[in-house]
């Protein structure tokens, strides 16, 4: 429960077609493991406690009494048991015949959930047996307590707030106006859905997406319980396909035809930071719900659920090569909107050898396809000085020749002494004015020279670099247009190495993949042995656990303790905790204090969730205070 996570799952027993006490011992078997496993909350399918397959036996009193009385025996079973759960049974309400989902806890049926839609069509004949429960507002008596009776039920986690939880059964999710949409306007972070959906080829797939999408629109956590093994297979079967879907991302799901728990966490307090920050989400108070309270020890929810150590990066590597050219598509796009509308065919950029001015020039050569412009209008300027390796360079001038960009060379050195003679700077001093001196002489020459040649300079720092402040003021910070702005660094190198995978010559991929070997550095230090002395990751930390700093911060909006927490986890084979603690201090130092260099960046696409452009996604203060956040890492 810790940091808002809840371990949840969806149940496919083994029934028996109208046995109820088989049926109801079962349930209290899986109870019992669920248990055991520190499930919070648990969904059963549909008519769980009969079978949903028992057509029109439905009509027999003997059955829904029998029911009845089962569903007392799983809620006594229930009484030491810390958890809420949700069995679905046919019940009778004056006088009519409902299909609902009961939730049960520590003894107590604390409210009924009726079916609203029926099928009726097909092989489905719901409407022979039971009733709509659409405008059902009432209470019954089961075993000498009075339960509710209705649709809008929600039902809260006195420990826990974010917990709130209601119910919709099958059919209602396939139809064009969900009870779950009102469910979560009302306030609900989670839907359980008490299922039983027979199996027809492709249905499994739609199932998947339909429960996906329902998550990611309504931005909640939702369990999918279907009915499987033990149901009639007259005509149809039956084929407990399970499935626990987060904000359009599948967290777990069963084999279809298999039975047994399928369990995952909700990450709750990121639903709910989701829905503020959406300001569409409209959601308010319903006077029509009636909200019922459960307890749950409170507890470290132990996270077995995917931590991934690189949430700017698809993980699939099919899904990846399409995301790839997607983003580099756009950040062309936005470079050719701006050439085309400044009437301008030069771009200026310095190429260093290194991977951001690497994509920055791949990208910049693809505006220029999609302009029909010739690249040797793109003016790809190396710029050698006292920190640049052969390596380095010699990666540069191939990649400017294979692109079939204008090539020149400008050795920035003797500009460099001058200029420290010019202010009195000892060239000995290796400070941040020996560095920074370097980063702002290049930045001249690129503005010259696009000023000589009625062209543009091509910013090359990505998204990364100005979460830390990696850059130098009015230095490689400063362009006319930042194709890199909103691209993390890890998202930067799988870029480079779509490029390499699919341009078709051997002798630009090969350059690129030396490139993407070379250890990240500005080279403003003279190098040691002919090798890069100077390594970025060294000074400021992994660019891989600050860019997972960075998008759980923005994105999902968690505190600097529950990052270290998934970082430590996702990490857990790489990093230490201790170091993982350094960086990220590191991280919301650097992150505050150089806010100021955010706050006039140049024009740049947005490509991600996350952005820090000034006038878009970051509205920040430049003098806000990192206390708080410092403070939670102590």
């Amino acid at each position: 429960m810790k940091d808002g996570f809840i371990k949840v799952a969806a149940v496919t027993p083994e029934v028996k077609v109208a046995d109820v006490d088989y049926n109801s011992q079962t349930v209290c078997s899986y109870m019992e493991q669920i248990a055991r496993e520190k499930i919070k909350v648990a969904v059963f399918p549909e008519l769980c406690l009969t079978g949903y397959s028992c057509q029109d036996l439905f009509l027999q009193d003997s059955l829904s009494e029998t029911a009845e009385k089962a569903l007392l025996t799983v809620a006594k079973k229930s009484e030491k048991i810390d958890g809420l759960f949700f069995i679905g049974l046919p019940l009778v309400v004056d006088g009519k015949l409902y299909n609902t989902a009961a939730a049960v806890s520590r003894g107590k049926i604390l409210g009924i959930v009726p079916k609203i839609h029926l099928p009726n069509y097909n092989e489905f004949y719901e409407a022979r047996h039971f009733h709509s429960g659409r405008n059902l507002d009432t209470a019954v008596q089961i075993g000498g307590r009075t339960v509710p009776v209705k649709s809008k039920l929600m039902f809260c986690c006195k420990e826990m707030p974010s917990l709130r939880i209601a119910a919709e059964l099958c059919e209602d999710l396939w139809t064009p106006e969900p009870p779950s949409i009102a469910h979560c306007l009302a306030g609900a972070t989670v839907i359980a859905n008490l299922s039983a959906s027979n199996e027809i080829t492709g249905k499994s797939r739609y199932r998947r997406e339909l429960v996906k999408g329902q998550s990611a629109r309504l931005i909640c956590g939702y369990v999918y319980a279907s009915a499987g093994n033990g149901e009639s297979t007259q005509d149809v079967v039956y084929s407990g396909h399970d499935i626990i879907a987060e904000n359009g991302t599948v967290l777990a799901e069963s084999k279809v035809f298999s039975e047994g728990i399928t369990a995952a966490e909700f990450d709750l307090k990121r639903l709910e930071s989701d829905r503020r920050r959406m300001t569409t989400y409209e959601s308010e108070p319903d006077d029509d719900y009636t909200k019922e309270t459960f307890s749950l020890e409170v507890a470290e929810t132990e996270l077995h659920r995917f931590i991934d150590p690189y949430p700017f990066v698809p993980s699939d590597k099919s899904e990846r090569d399409v995301r790839c050219d997607e983003i580099i598509s756009i950040q062309a796009s936005g470079l050719k909107k701006r050439l085309e509308h400044i009437g301008c065919k030069r771009a200026v950029i310095g190429i260093s050898g290194g991977l951001d001015s690497t994509l920055a020039l791949l990208v910049t050569a693809r505006a220029f396809d999609l302009l029909g412009l010739d690249r040797k209008g793109i003016l790809a300027v190396t710029m050698p000085g006292f920190g640049t390796t052969d390596r380095t360079y010699n990666n540069a001038v191939s990649l400017i020749r294979r692109l079939g960009a204008e090539f020149s060379e400008i050795n920035i050195a003797n500009a460099v002494t001058v200029h420290f003679a010019d202010i009195g700077h000892d060239p000995q001093v290796r400070d941040v004015t020996y560095e920074n001196s370097q980063a702002r002489e290049r930045t001249q020459i690129l503005m010259d020279l696009a000023n000589q040649n009625n062209g543009i300079v091509i910013g090359t720092g990505d998204l990364s670099e100005l979460a830390l402040g990696w850059a130098t003021y009015c230095g490689d910070h400063m362009s006319m247009y930042a194709v890199n702005a909103s691209v993390p660094k890890t998202l930067v190198r799988h870029l480079v190495g779509y490029f390499a995978d699919t341009c078709g010559e051997k002798e630009l991929s090969d350059t690129l993949r030396d490139i993407l070997d070379t250890p990240v550095s500005p080279e403003l230090l003279p190098a040691e042995n002919g090798k890069i002395s100077q390594k970025t990751e060294d000074l400021v930390g992994p660019y891989e656990l600050h860019d997972f700093f960075l998008y759980h911060m923005l994105r999902g909006g968690s505190t600097p303790d529950k990052i270290r927490r998934l970082a430590e986890i996702a990490f857990k084979d790489k990093y230490a905790d201790a170091v993982i603690l350094k960086w990220e201090k590191t991280f919301y130092q650097r992150f505050f204090a150089q806010h100021f260099k955010r706050s006039c960046l140049p024009d740049g696409p947005k490509v991600g969730s996350v952005a820090l452009s000034p006038r878009g996604d970051l509205r920040m203060p430049t003098d806000a205070c990192a206390s708080i956040w410092l403070k939670e890492l102590d």
